[in-house]
């Protein structure tokens, strides 16, 4: 039935319901990723949890959506990228319910280990249906429609996250992606034609491995913060880096790899890579360790915490397509420098504010100078990652790019939290906060000197 009722429908019907799908599914990611963080010193509260209990319910998600992105999208080649998007929805929404009924930090973290390979079906599913299903010239509109709206939805997060935490039970913000599931599958139903990719394979070894390196290291880092160097952590990182190197073993010699290693061979695709890894290890350990120090430090409610990067949001959102028009006149080089030495300006402005202050003289200036930096990167780093690997493989590329970040953010909480610990005295804390923040400035220059040593210059053409 509900193939005969999407064959009827005109392509541009077909598209426009694509569309309303992609972008219902992939807010429930959006909002319940940048929620969390807003979250977690009232969630640390009602559960009793720990630092690392705390930590894991971020990681935990992370670990799972960073090593099985790639997999996700070769999955949705195979078995179908609608059934595959429907796949993650129903698996992300069934999580959520199992969050919000989480009686204790284990079953938190679990739930949303489960939500994370969820969302690394229905975020690539998301985009893999509208390339799919979008003529090539609507395409570009269709994809700038939902990333303008997974903007929004991004911004909206923390505001609903401090707002319900504050005034009803961060709970919600859980509950909440259920009937948006429900709505998302009856559109896929009865409205969303199916689509393939073309000669895709699985890569189940690499997921595996990605998997195991990953969550060893960052069990280890996590681990190190309570127990010291102990023999267990220096086990779990040699595990670590050994499934690690495994799985490039692996991605080297398998024919249908999900991280293409030649891909690597492009100098300038290294240089994109190694910044957004930089890079985004800081903005991970600022978005982590910020709802902490505005909440416990300087007494901000919830609500207010989860406003306070509101600005960011809308910098980011209206400065984007500048930096894109502006990276494709001049080329990304001079942007990549330029973005991440503001960004490193940003990080060290946050480190300033004592425990008092109002929010415009204290941390306002920090969101939009970092706001301004990532703003001239974030659009010219997307292209540099994509332009190298050519029309036919920009699509692993960008995945590729996205995962690195998602890594970045994975490592950067779990090293991060040797020096910050949320459960100390307020103003212990407020020192180990500076110096994340100093060492998160430090990162941003790293990137900033990766885009200038290995991001080449455009090759002018003849006229």
């Amino acid at each position: 039935m509900a193939t005969e009722l999407t064959a009827r429908l005109t392509p541009r019907a077909s598209e426009t319901w694509v569309l309303v799908a992609s972008i219902l599914g992939s807010s429930m990611a959006f909002i319940d990723g940048t929620a969390v963080n807003v979250m977690l010193p009232v969630l640390q509260h009602d559960l009793g949890a720990s630092v690392a209990e705390v930590q894991w319910v971020v990681e935990a998600y992370a670990l799972f959506l960073s090593a099985l992105l790639l997999a996700g999208g070769s999955l949705g080649d195979v078995l179908g990228h609608r059934r595959a998007f429907v796949t993650g929805v129903v698996v992300f929404a069934a999580a959520s319910m199992a969050c919000g009924l989480a009686a204790s930090p284990t079953h938190l973290i679990v739930a949303r280990a489960v939500q994370g390979a969820g969302s690394a079906l229905l975020t690539p599913g998301s985009l893999a249906l509208i390339g799919a299903s979008f003529a090539d010239d609507r395409r570009g509109k269709a994809i700038g429609t939902w990333s303008s709206f997974t903007a929004v939805m991004s911004a909206i997060g923390p505001l609903a996250g401090g707002w319900l935490a504050e005034h009803a039970s961060w709970r919600w913000v859980f509950f909440l992606n259920v009937p948006i599931a429900i709505a998302v599958v009856a559109i896929c139903q009865f409205r969303v034609p199916e689509t393939h990719g073309k000669d895709a394979k699985l890569d189940p070894w690499g997921a595996l491995l990605a998997t195991l390196g990953l969550g060893a290291i960052v069990y280890g880092l996590i681990r190190s913060g309570a127990a010291g160097l102990s023999a267990q952590v220096v086990a779990a990182e040699a595990a670590g880096g050994l499934l690690l190197a495994a799985f490039v073993v692996v991605e080297a010699r398998s024919p249908a790899p999900m991280l293409p290693l030649a891909l690597f061979r492009a100098r300038t695709f290294r240089g994109a890579n190694v910044l957004t890894f930089l890079l985004y290890a800081a903005l991970g350990g600022l978005l982590f360790f910020l709802p902490f120090c505005l909440i416990e430090v300087h007494g901000y409610s919830p609500t207010a915490a989860g406003a306070a990067f509101l600005p960011f949001v809308v910098i980011m959102f209206f400065g984007s397509r500048i930096a894109g028009a502006t990276a494709d006149r001049y080329g990304a080089r001079p942007l990549l420098i330029a973005g991440p030495l503001v960004a490193a300006v940003g990080f060290v402005l946050f480190a300033l504010p004592g425990a008092t202050g109002g929010y415009l003289s204290t941390f306002f200036p920090a969101v939009v100078t970092l706001a301004v930096g990532m703003t001239i990167t974030v659009a010219p780093l997307t292209t540099a990652a994509m332009s190298t690997a050519g029309k036919e493989r920009a699509g692993i590329a960008s995945g590729v790019n996205n995962a690195v970040a998602r890594t970045a953010g994975l490592i950067a909480i779990a090293a991060l939290g040797l020096v910050a610990r949320p459960e100390r005295d307020p103003t212990v804390f407020l020192a180990g906060f500076r110096e994340v923040m100093g060492i998160c400035a430090a990162l941003a220059l790293g990137a900033a000197a990766s885009a200038a040593l290995l991001i080449e210059k455009p090759r002018l053409t003849p006229a």
